[in-house]
């Protein structure tokens, strides 16, 4: 088993600059957490072998990667142009028909893919296309037929996204595409689900309650690209696994200029309701076509983790770029130079007062024990991996190691920041004899050394979900196990 002892996560898009013979195998030793499957492209045959590639790639590499599912959502767009493109100026008509029998687009006119936008809009809101690289007013809505002035020169061509500036779109989270997509999911087994342009908690409660009837026990990741998401954080970050920072179309509906702001906000609601987050969208664009990031991608990214994010995120770098293993080499050397301006000294004034579960109890009381006597690693013998996460909420100075018989546990815990999986079966044993033998198993990885102190998290009846009630400080011993130093 291999060991890359970096905190911030990886995460990688799959696409075709990842399908060429060992390329999967490069990444994941370059150092991928957790790969992307975007089922805004492909089919269910396409994505089952990209899976299939991935376990074998990681079981090859003796490394627990995690498979995240991408729902394409209801992603606006207009429909395709006669020429395939059109050049539009500023101050001419344009027309957008909402029709399903529009036809093809030229300079004047085009039609859009979400035929209830006529009813969404009105005079003096702004429309943008591409990633707001052409903006939009509108002058009358007429029928089926939503008349506008163009605003900023541009070129346009087929099926290029469409936003509201400022959010406010009618459309719900989940197309029939997606509840398909959902079931295909399930099948291929993956350990998280992503549910694009989420409104609020009952799209992430409609999600859950269909990856759960199709067999999934995927971690439901909130992809946070709507205006209307962010008055309702706190409630979706509730109903949801994680929280992804989805920069791209939220950037477009709420402008460029509130963008760090909120992403600093989305990060710092996550880990306030003790939820991983991740942070996406063109962290290092320049790779797609250079082999070298620029030093404002570098900045960014160490922003991020510096701020607390779980996991970054890399999309066309790796998926359609020329350098995806050059991506990732980059992602990491950005990670582990940001991670050494933590400040490992936990303000314990900001944790979460009157705790529900006793793991969270555990957790916290062991951060408490690990800031002021200084173990060398924290060890939670773990079924779910909830104990971990709530572990990895705290900044510490002592590695967490998740030790899970489950696999898809393990590979959940793939996506936390600190916590390092294992595999480890305590079946049959007593949570002593359990707790000794998991500071073997890590001291044979060479993860620990002789005289190293640890916690140990752990509960009373080891193959129950949620159990964890017990906190032990242990010593290594000469021969590798365990040296009582006390049961807290």
């Amino acid at each position: 088993m291999a060991f890359d002892l970096r905190r911030t996560k990886i995460l990688a898009t799959l696409g075709p600059a990842t399908d060429g013979p060992g390329v999967l195998d490069d990444l994941i030793r370059a150092g991928v957490n957790v790969v992307r499957l975007n089922f805004s492209h492909g089919d269910a045959a396409h994505h089952a072998k990209r899976v299939e590639h991935v376990r074998a790639a990681a079981e090859r590499q003796g490394r627990e990667v995690g498979i995240l599912a991408d729902l394409q959502g209801p992603k606006i767009r207009i429909e395709k142009f006669a020429e395939g493109k059109v050049a539009l100026k500023a101050g001419q008509a344009f027309d957008l028909v909402c029709r399903a029998d529009a036809a093809p687009g030229d300079s004047s006119r085009v039609g859009v893919s979400y035929l209830g936008l006529v009813n969404d809009v009105g005079v003096g809101d702004t429309l943008l296309l591409d990633d707001g690289l052409i903006a939009l007013k509108v002058l009358k809505v007429a029928g089926d037929t939503i008349g506008t002035e163009v605003l900023t020169d541009g070129v346009l061509s087929d099926r290029k996204g469409l936003n509201r500036l400022g959010g406010g779109l009618s459309l719900g989270a989940l197309t029939a595409q997606d509840r398909e997509h959902i079931v295909i999911a399930a099948k291929l087994e993956v350990d998280f689900l992503a549910v694009s342009f989420c409104r609020s908690a009952a799209d992430m409660d409609e999600a859950r309650r269909l990856a759960r009837a199709a067999g999934s026990d995927a971690a439901l990741v909130a992809k946070i690209e709507r205006a209307e998401a962010i008055d309702r954080l706190d409630e979706i970050a509730e109903a949801s696994d994680a929280l992804m920072v989805a920069r791209g179309d939220l950037g477009v509906e709420i402008g460029d200029a509130e963008l760090p702001g909120l992403q600093k906000k989305i990060i710092r609601t996550a880990l306030e309701h003790n939820r991983v987050v991740i942070t996406a969208t063109q962290m290092l664009q320049s790779m797609v076509d250079n082999p070298i990031p620029t030093r404002a991608e570098v900045l960014d990214v160490a922003n991020a983790v510096i701020d607390g994010t779980d996991a970054v995120m890399l999309s066309a770098e790796t998926a359609s770029g020329q350098y995806p293993v050059k991506a990732v080499e980059a992602m990491v050397r950005i990670c582990l130079g940001a991670e050494r301006q933590f400040d490992h000294d936990t303000d314990f004034e900001k944790a979460p007062r009157n705790l529900q579960a006793a793991d969270q109890a555990i957790a916290m009381a062991g951060m408490f024990i690990a800031e002021h006597i200084r173990v060398r690693a924290i060890i939670a013998l773990t079924e779910s991996g909830g104990t971990c996460r709530y572990l990895s909420r705290f900044r510490s100075a002592a590695p967490i190691y998740g030790l899970s018989r489950h696999a898809g546990a393990r590979r959940r815990m793939a996506l936390m920041r600190d916590v390092y999986p294992v595999d480890f079966d305590s079946m049959g044993q007593s949570t002593r004899e359990a707790a000794r033998s998991a500071i073997k198993r890590l001291h044979d990885l060479g993860l620990l050394a002789n005289g190293d102190r640890v916690l140990i998290t752990s509960g009373d009846h080891m193959e129950l979900h949620g159990a964890t009630n017990t906190l032990r400080l242990l010593q290594v011993g000469t021969d590798g196990a365990a040296e009582g130093l006390g049961v807290l």
